[in-house]
């Protein structure tokens, strides 16, 4: 059996090989991240063994520079594992006295640990949890970048028309947005009588606002203590800035459509815990992946970040701990806002945070309490395969 170890980068890859003996085979065999580069190392193997099955072949999780390597030897047919950067940092100290780093002694190492095999491998989801994995993560960048947006119109609204957010209180609507594109800044509203404004807004709004919405739209114009100058370069900002938040909401409907068509075909019982929907439940299922890779509730817990920091030195040990956010981002987010809805809707968890609450703690100390809480739920949930009974 041969151990190969790959050190992974962005544009060149660096592989090591050793035998069952711990013997170095060859080192420091450097490829590109190309087709022609994996032709390359694949004839390399192949000139030691014609079989795949004499091949153990490690690497780490770098980023996603790791997933073309990895999708070229799958194809292969190689054994491949792998394995967080963590564990190779590790086994390096204990190897490396002088404590060298470099991409020969990575790919030697790495070959090195799973030689013998003390590792944990990173269990890799199948090809719908990838793809739920990818779209909720895209779909955070989506909402993230509307965020940003929202931000910059807001910034540019307190300057040219700061009284505007006094006549909507929620600026991002339908109507208002609308009503934004059209008439940008406060001499806009001069233009338009009373009457067309009121028909117009009526008409956004399905007959829910009008007359009453007109004539403080047209006042705050008429009194705006907004700047004047440059504001043909503010107002055009300001629609660009609405144009994209609307083509991005659109973007997020259609990953909605499609991360709902795969969560309908795994057809998960995540979905039936209190406050986690499909959304929600396909970044939870997403970014645990296989259940089975943790033993306890505690252990995802960590895994999400959501487990208690430990402050001790010597005799000290301190008596409040905080969430310690080490671990998935993404599942942490979910997890989290899935638990301020459960705090209040659902009938065992509500009580829970209602304790907390009045213990005097902070609610988003107590939100973070029914997150560990919901852990339990989501593990137990996963592992069993049986939809959520809250037990009232």
């Amino acid at each position: 059996m041969f151990f190969v170890g790959i050190d992974i980068g962005k544009n060149n890859h660096v592989a090591s090989m050793m035998d069952e003996s711990g013997k170095v085979i060859f080192k420091a065999f450097s490829f590109p991240d190309t087709s022609d580069g994996g032709e390359a190392f694949f004839s390399k193997l192949s000139s030691y063994s014609s079989d795949t099955a004499s091949f153990e072949i490690g690497m780490e999780a770098t980023g996603h520079y790791w997933l073309a390597v990895y999708s070229f030897l799958y194809e292969k047919g190689f054994i491949q594992h792998v394995i967080n950067p963590i564990q190779t940092d590790g086994w390096r100290k204990g190897k490396e006295i002088r404590k060298r780093k470099n991409d020969t002694i990575d790919s030697v190492i790495i070959a090195d640990l799973i030689r013998y095999g003390q590792f944990v491998e990173t269990h890799l989801a199948g090809e719908d949890l990838f793809s739920l994995r990818n779209l909720t993560r895209f779909r955070s960048y989506l909402t993230g970048s509307v965020g940003d947006l929202k931000r910059k119109v807001v910034c540019i609204l307190d300057q040219v028309f700061p009284e505007y957010q006094s006549v909507f209180s929620d600026i991002f609507g339908k109507t208002s947005k609308e009503i934004l594109m059209q008439f940008p800044s406060p001499m806009d509203f001069e233009e338009i009588p009373s009457e067309t404004l009121a028909e117009l807004l009526a008409r956004l709004s399905r007959q829910k606002i009008g007359n009453e919405k007109a004539g403080r739209l047209k006042n705050a114009a008429r009194h705006s203590f907004g700047i004047t100058f440059a504001q043909d370069s503010f107002t055009f900002q300001l629609k660009a800035l609405l144009a994209q938040i609307s083509f991005i909401e659109c973007q997020i409907k259609d990953t909605d459509i499609e991360i709902a068509s795969i969560m309908e075909k795994l057809d998960s019982p995540v979905t039936t815990i209190t406050g986690i929907g499909k959304v929600t439940g396909a970044a939870i299922i997403s970014e645990i992946g296989d259940i089975s890779k943790f033993d306890s509730p505690k252990k995802l817990a960590a895994y999400a970040g959501l487990d208690a920091s430990v402050s001790q030195s010597g005799e000290f040990e301190a008596t409040h701990n905080v969430m310690s956010k080490r671990g998935s981002p993404y599942l942490r987010k979910a997890i989290f806002q899935a638990a301020l809805v459960a705090s209040f809707k659902d009938p065992v968890l509500s009580v829970f945070y209602q304790k907390k609450r009045a213990e005097g703690k902070h609610h988003l100390t107590c939100v973070g309490a029914v997150s560990r809480k919901m852990c339990n739920i989501i593990y137990a949930v996963l592992k069993s395969g049986q939809p959520y009974v809250p037990k009232a």
